[in-house]
Formats: C-alpha cells, structure tokens, sequence
C-alpha cells in the first residue's frame, strides 16, 4: 500500500517572475473575507487584484460568497463558508492556479491549506488581523492558545506577509518566522482635500471611521471629552448599543466612494483608538484627505506615521487629538502621497511562491 503524502511543510523548486517585464500568472487567493464585507481585509484584496490586472496577471479570489455560509457568531456581518470542506477544492482544481496565496485563518484558509499541503504545493499567507486579541476580546480565550493555533497555520506557507515592520518584529516574538513585507496604499485620486462645510456642527469636528466593534475599541474615542462635535462613519455590531449609549455623537452609518472621500476631508482630526490593527488603512485615507491623526502608540499608527509630523500619537489619547489639530494639513497629503497601491501590488507579486513548472502544468 503506497505511503500517503506527507502534510510537512516541504520546499519546492519555484521559479520567481521579475515585476517589471514578468511573464503573466495565473495567481488564486483564497480569503474568508470577501464583498459585501466592508473591511482593509477586503479592500486590500480588492485594489491589490486590479492593480495585479493591470500587470497582465490573472488573478481569480475564491471568496465565502460562492458558498453556503453562516454568520459567525457575535460579528453576523462576516458570513463562514459551511460547504468548503467538499466544495472548495474541486475550485481549486479549475482555477489551474500557478501561484497560491491564502489570505485568512478561517474555514476557506484551512481548506485551502490543507489541499495545497496534501498535493505539496507551495502557497504563501498573509497576517491581516489581529484574530488572538479579536477571540479574547470576545470570549476571554487565552491568547497563548489562540496564537498557538495561527502560528501552525501559517508555519506551512513559503512566506507569510505582513504590513509592518513592527508587526513582523511582535509575530517573530511569538514564534513566526518566513515574515515578508507587504505594504498597502491609498487612492489619492479619490482620498484628497476638500469642502470642510460637508459636515455639520461645531468645529472642531473629530471623525472616526472603521467598524464598530469591540475589537476597534472606539468607546475609547467616544467617551473624550473633546470640544466640538464627533462623528462616526460605518456599521458593525456594536452600533445600535453605542448610538444609544452616545447621543450627541454622530454615527452616519458605513459611507462609500465619494461620499466617504467627502466625509474624511471635512474632519478636522481623525481619530483612531485601535490598539489591535495589524495597520490601519483609514490612517492613509484621512492623511491624503490632508487630515492628521490621533492615535495611541501601537502597531499601525506608529508605522503609518513612521515618526513623520502629521499626526501625535499618545497613550493620552485626549491629548494626542487636541495636539493633532496642530498639524499642517499639507504635511499629511505630503506623506501619504508615499503610499502607492502599485507598490503594494508590486511587493505581493514578489513574495508569491509560484509552483514549479511541471507541477503547474500537472494541474492544466
């Protein structure tokens, strides 16, 4: 009776494409985060994919939306694939993919995973959430377990990619190791200075924008006391409770596109009281909206800003937005104008594991 495969993590000869000039791939992600998700998760995945597009690459995601899903308990919003243990890997089959990259630890990843180990095909990861801290957060799990259990899966991958170098710094702690960088961008054709009489109030007025959830600690910012007015933009579970609880605060609702670009440039600080964001892209969006930021000194914000003047960082966080309203708002388009979603796209293409010809061609 033949031995059947190893699930050891085992290296393959790979070839890797030059970005510039670099024949096309046919490159598959595989993430639990997909639309009409509204998160970075999402979004990185998204403008990473047209931009690999514009390359000439061929990227498909295989996302819970092609799945019977369920809501995952206390964050109804995120949906988990219920059939992918049976379903996803004849996609992965099709999708004749020469270059695998798991986006997320959920039930997809694992599948994902678990096929590319059983056929010995090389795949990379990326660490986009703090999901440790978010489980503790939630139910008290110890984040020794929690860790132990996302550090296993992506032992296996060729190359995990982080955003930040502090991150990379903290995961290597806890025992991570093959940490690529994979920076992100922003769409300053989009995100720019504009009307500050869009919104309404008495300046100055202090915007936070992101999910409203637990993990986002933003009872943090809501219980300031700040002069002016405050204003939230977007959805999660936590809205209904903190709308009740925070009358004179303004929560908007989730905004997209112009209308969020409108919201970001009439702030007049933009405050971000995450103590678990692997980076943040708010933090850009606000900076090319010429808005400074307002946050503690964490993981995200201190590598975002990266000691750069258009934003005050603080334990303090009352303190870091009163001084933030100081900053030269030219100063934060200046610094995000450094952020480009090309080299994001670029930095990606470079840490993939594409498969070894013939066994790409086996696949075909």
């Amino acid at each position: 009776m033949p031995a059947r495969p190893s699930c050891r993590r085992r290296r393959v000869r790979r070839f890797r494409p030059a970005v510039e000039g670099a024949f096309p791939l046919r490159i598959l992600i595989v993430s639990d985060a997909w639309a009409p998700q509204v998160n970075g998760v999402v979004r990185t995945i998204q403008t990473v994919s047209k931009e690999l597009g514009k390359l000439d690459h061929d990227v498909t995601v295989i996302g819970p939306d092609r799945f019977r899903t369920i809501p995952c308990p206390t964050y109804p919003e995120i949906r988990l694939a219920l059939d992918a243990w049976w379903k996803l890997p004849p996609m992965l089959d099709a999708a004749r993919a020469e270059a695998i990259h798991i986006a997320t630890e959920g039930p997809l990843g694992m599948v994902a995973r678990r096929y590319c180990l059983k056929r010995r095909l090389p795949f990379t990861t990326a660490y986009h959430t703090r999901f440790p801290e978010y489980v503790h957060a939630r139910c008290r799990l110890p984040l020794a377990i929690s860790y132990g259990v996302v550090r296993r899966f992506h032992a296996s991958a060729e190359r995990t990619m982080v955003a930040t170098e502090s991150l990379s710094r903290d995961l290597k702690a806890r025992g991570f190791d093959h940490l690529v960088r994979w920076t992100r961008g922003v769409d300053i054709d989009l995100f720019k200075p504009g009307e500050k009489s869009f919104l309404e109030g008495p300046r100055p007025i202090s915007l936070y924008c992101g999910r409203v959830a637990i993990e986002k600690n933003i009872q943090a910012f809501l219980k300031l006391d700040l002069p002016g007015t405050k204003y939230v933009v977007g959805d999660g579970p936590q809205l209904e409770q903190l709308r009740a609880e925070y009358p004179d605060v303004r929560f908007v609702g989730a905004k997209f596109g112009e209308d969020l670009a409108r919201h970001y440039a009439a702030a007049d600080v933009f405050v971000f009281p995450s103590l678990t964001d692997t980076f943040g892209l708010v933090l850009l969006e606000a900076l090319a909206s010429g808005v400074p930021v307002a946050a503690y000194p964490v993981t995200g914000p201190r590598d975002v800003l990266n000691g750069a003047p258009v934003g005050v960082l603080d334990k303090d966080l009352g303190a870091a937005v009163k001084q933030a309203l100081r900053v030269d708002p030219d100063q934060c388009r200046d610094h995000a104008l450094k952020f480009s979603w090309r080299q994001s796209a670029e930095q990606f293409l470079g840490n993939l594991a594409p498969l070894h010809a013939e066994a790409a061609g086996s696949l075909n």
